[in-house]
């Protein structure tokens, strides 16, 4: 299959069987191309990732980095059929039985995406409605170029409240975890 090559809908399969070097998402049947990220990008996922791994030692949860996450509506009659599948900058997942030899196959607790001007929009619009339909509890947008995380909170009613916005100034309570607080200086220490 060829990048001209369209279908009306992809699935999972073909994220499996996607040729070429282009790493691939695809949402509600659609595909975004990835484009290879900036270096100050890897630097923030690592800073992000270490405080999270530190605090998980000996806990239930995980956290992964670039993980493929499959979310199914639910009507599929295989994993293959599924429609949606991302690779988030970084996961926390409590759930293990979430987790298989593929990645993980429903919403994980918390998700972040750290934006670059080629994904900002999707991070912003598609990801949000996405990870808001199917229930991630906190979803963060890290956009570098500015120094600020953009926090979104799942309500009781299955939406995203009202944002909390950190600077790099800023520490951030982790609201799935008791006494888990993230410090931006050390995030954006470039």
């Amino acid at each position: 299959m060829s990048l001209t090559e369209r279908k009306k809908v992809y699935t999972y399969e073909d994220y499996l069987n996607w040729p070429g070097e282009h790493k691939i998402e695809i949402i509600d049947g659609q595909v975004y191309l990835h484009t290879v990220p900036p270096r100050i990008h890897q630097e923030i996922s690592g800073a992000i990732v270490y405080q999270f791994s530190n605090y998980l030692k000996d806990k239930k949860c995980e956290v992964y980095f670039r993980l493929g996450v499959r979310l199914p509506s639910g009507n599929e009659k295989s994993d293959k059929e599924i429609k949606t599948v991302v690779e988030p900058d970084i996961i926390v997942v409590c759930d293990k039985l979430k987790l298989d030899d593929e990645g993980c196959k429903g919403a994980p607790d918390l998700i972040v995406e750290i934006t670059s001007p080629s994904t900002a929009r999707i991070d912003k619009v598609e990801k949000f409605n996405l990870y808001e339909k199917h229930g991630v509890k906190e979803y963060w947008i890290v956009e570098p170029e500015v120094k600020l995380v953009t926090v979104f909170l799942l309500q009781e009613n299955g939406r995203y409240g009202r944002p909390n916005i950190y600077t790099e100034e800023d520490k951030i309570k982790v609201s799935i975890f008791e006494d888990l607080v993230i410090d931006l200086k050390d995030v954006f220490n470039y």
